[in-house]
């Protein structure tokens, strides 16, 4: 380590590259530099002339033992590069696996002098190649040429001494898209023709990560190629056609964008965050392990959940007795919404329909979902990568050091920089979300019980029976010991003006009542409102000529509505903004649990013939008729939340302040067209305002969904 401490004052240089033959550069190859005092060597012998040495695994984790090494990785041209090296003897080696070389390790012994700058190249010789077969009714051609409908066959193959072999441990073929994997067969692929002349066909050579005593380590690290074959097809034997013949057009083209990625990852981690999948992991950790369908990814990470809730559950105490059950459920909900939260998290939110969908809204599926995200993160450390958005800020302060490696994300952060957790890992929800639900009256409903449970009249029923005055729940139940733990718990939950302030602060929107009169903010989005409308408002003409197979819809207004919303929402991100959504989230999840429990099926009248998507909401609009709230569904209120999360979301992590071009806006919409005619149609349920009428209303459209809201009630209360 002595050599390397030296790093800052020397002056010497290594640069390293990686090929696998001419025009084929090694990408994110792990080299590493380790120091090499006694300029000893391992049991190896010379290779070639430059100089390059090779060791058997066993005989090179003898020889580097504990030694620590600093790494770095190759880029796109297969290079790279150590700076401010200190003098001195060093072994530089190639970490990943060689099992077309017996899996020798390979390594030079160099000596770093002042001011020197040296270079070394790793030539590796995988003989791979892709082998290209053509097959027609599934009976092999016998001319390479193939024709426009046959099935084009790609193995990836070792080619030693005029054999061929399959690819063996530790290297493995990704192949470019149309190309999809057999599943009968690895490293193989097939396609369909569509089209003549001479064609090529590619794929990624991935080489896993040597382990510390040889053979296969990490799997999820690997350096990779880009390996392509070709092939000929012709035009099929055109054939009489007689009869009736009709023809179909088809909508506009678009690119395939990187964010597309993104925007996947957002739509399903914030669908992993739903109520449902809530239910599912509670019954998991606490009473039925195995109930409840949940994603793939999802099952993949319940031992995350499990790890973080039994952290946590030592950590979380309550200073009040009796309050055992609803300890362990406030922990269990925060361990969920940690985990869910992150798109970045391993392992990634990437699910079996993600094809499906994009395919449904005729955006371009060429690619891995994996493969765009690799493409659209960007990288702000020699190993970290973050999103273009993210990776702009922390742009802006290069002289703020990144504080707390990874391994520490739960430890005080005391020090003067940057939090690595939130650049990493970011935990992407919005307020908007318990913003919809507290309007739904999601909160007034279990405050309304809480009351009640403390023996406390509601205070809109002076006089007369009190609506909830049958609500009795006998001590024998869990839901009792759960209310005690929530209602002992108040003094630590967020108050509602406290939750007003910060809708003001991120989107200009504050709720309407008694609670929260005396209102003064700050700082307000005051535009938020007009400009996310506005954006709404676009779309609706945007989506009836993209539908017109005549026409190219454009997407400029799209892009610049955007932008604009883009904007305002990176102005309320300060402050609160980091804490208070995800801990507002974990309160009214808790809340929708309780509600849904069925304990309260006793004293609150539902009606069981209407299918509510989850299992709380039918307490909500029941107490609503009781209380005599407002008399729209809360699952209205729902949809607005969810889907404008999932819009919201899209719309402030994208990198959208550099954007010129409407093909992403292009994309974004048919990508979200769901969502946002989902949040149209929800919009005009609760408040009565149709944001995508033919003629527009700038006044309407941008009055405060509360005043909206109050006004119906008001009417609502006349007529009754």
């Amino acid at each position: 380590m002595d050599n390397l401490k030296q790093a800052a004052a020397g002056t010497g240089s290594l640069a390293v590259t990686v090929s696998a033959g001419p025009g084929l550069p090694v990408v994110d190859a792990s080299i590493l530099l380790y120091p090499n005092p006694t300029g000893g060597l391992p049991d190896a012998a010379p290779w070639e002339s430059d100089g390059m040495y090779k060791a058997a695994p066993a005989a090179w984790a003898n020889f580097i033992g504990s030694r620590t090494a600093v790494e770095a990785l190759t880029g796109g041209d297969g290079r790279a590069v150590f700076d401010k090296i200190g003098e001195g003897p060093y072994i530089v080696m190639y970490n990943h696996v060689t099992p077309f070389d017996s899996g020798n390790v390979y390594y030079y012994a160099l000596e770093i002098t002042p001011g020197g700058a040296l270079a070394r190249v790793f030539a590796l010789t995988p003989h791979i190649s892709l082998d290209t077969v053509v097959y027609n009714n599934g009976a092999a051609r016998s001319t390479p040429h193939g024709v426009v409908g046959d099935t084009l066959t790609v193995s990836a193959l070792y080619n030693v001494n005029n054999q061929q072999y399959p690819l063996q441990a530790g290297t493995a073929a990704d192949p470019d898209r149309p190309l999809r994997p057999r599943r009968s067969a690895s490293n193989e692929f097939r396609m369909r023709i569509e089209r003549t002349g001479k064609q090529s066909v590619g794929a990624n050579i991935r080489m896993a990560q040597l382990g510390r005593q040889g053979g296969v380590g990490d799997r999820q690290r690997f350096a990779h190629y880009h390996l392509t074959g070709s092939f000929v097809a012709d035009e099929m034997t055109p054939l009489p056609v007689s009869g009736k013949i009709t023809t179909t057009a088809s909508r506009t083209e678009t690119e395939s964008t990187p964010d597309l990625s993104l925007w996947t990852l957002i739509r399903n981690s914030t669908e992993a965050l739903s109520f449902n999948n809530y239910a599912a992991f509670l019954g998991q950790l606490f009473c039925a392990p195995g109930a409840g369908a949940v994603p793939d990814y999802e099952q993949q990470r319940f031992p995350a959940f499990e790890h973080t809730f039994k952290r946590l559950e030592k950590r979380r105490a309550l200073p009040f007795t009796d309050a055992e059950s609803y300890r362990v459920l406030k922990a269990a909900t925060e361990a969920f919404v940690m985990v869910n939260c992150g798109v970045l998290t391993k392992p990634l939110a990437f699910g079996d329909d993600d094809a499906g969908y994009l395919d449904r809204r005729d955006l371009p599926n060429e690619q891995s979902m994996e493969k765009l995200l690799r493409r659209y993160l960007t990288a702000v450390e020699p190993h970290l990568k973050t999103l273009p958005y993210l990776a702009l800020i922390r742009s802006k302060l290069p002289d703020v050091e990144i504080q707390l490696p990874a391994h520490q994300p739960d430890e005080a952060n005391l020090c003067v920089g940057l939090i690595r957790q939130r650049l990493a890992h970011p935990c992407l929800m919005e307020l908007i979300w318990s913003y919809w639900h507290e309007e739904g009256m999601l909160v007034q409903s279990t405050n309304a019980i809480t009351r009640r449970f403390q023996n406390l009249r509601s205070s809109a029923h002076a006089t007369g029976i009190d609506p909830l005055a049958n609500t009795e729940i006998d001590a024998l139940r869990p839901a009792n010991a759960l209310l005690w733990g929530y209602v002992q718990d108040e003094q630590h939950r967020l108050s509602v003006v406290r939750r007003n302030y910060e809708y003001d602060h991120q989107y200009g929107l504050h709720l309407d009542g008694r609670a929260v009169r005396d209102f003064r903010p700050a700082d307000s989005r005051s535009k938020f409102i007009e400009a996310f409308h506005n954006l709404l408002r676009q779309l609706t003409p945007f989506f009836r000529q993209d539908d017109d197979t005549t026409v190219k819809a454009d997407a400029f207004p799209v892009l610049n509505a955007l932008k604009e919303v883009h904007l305002i929402l990176s102005q309320g991100a300060h402050n609160q903004y980091g804490d208070l959504p995800a801990t507002a989230r974990i309160e009214m999840m808790m809340q929708q649990w309780l509600l849904a429990r069925p304990e309260f099926r006793e004293f609150l009248p539902t009606r069981v013939m209407v299918a509510y998507p989850e299992p709380w909401m039918d307490r909500v609009d029941a107490m609503k008729k009781l209380q005599g709230w407002t008399d729209t569904s809360v699952a209205h209120f729902r949809d607005l939340a969810m889907f404008g999360e999932q819009l919201l979301l899209s719309i402030r992590y994208g990198h959208w302040s550099d954007v010129y071009e409407p093909v992403q806006a292009h994309n974004w919409a048919r990508f979200w067209r769901p969502q946002a005619q989902g949040y149209i149609h929800a919009y005009r349920a609760v408040t009565g305002v149709d944001l995508s009428a033919e003629l527009a209303n700038p006044q309407l459209e941008s009055t405060l969904p509360s005043v909206l809201l109050r006004q119906r009630l008001e009417a609502q209360q006349r007529r009754a």
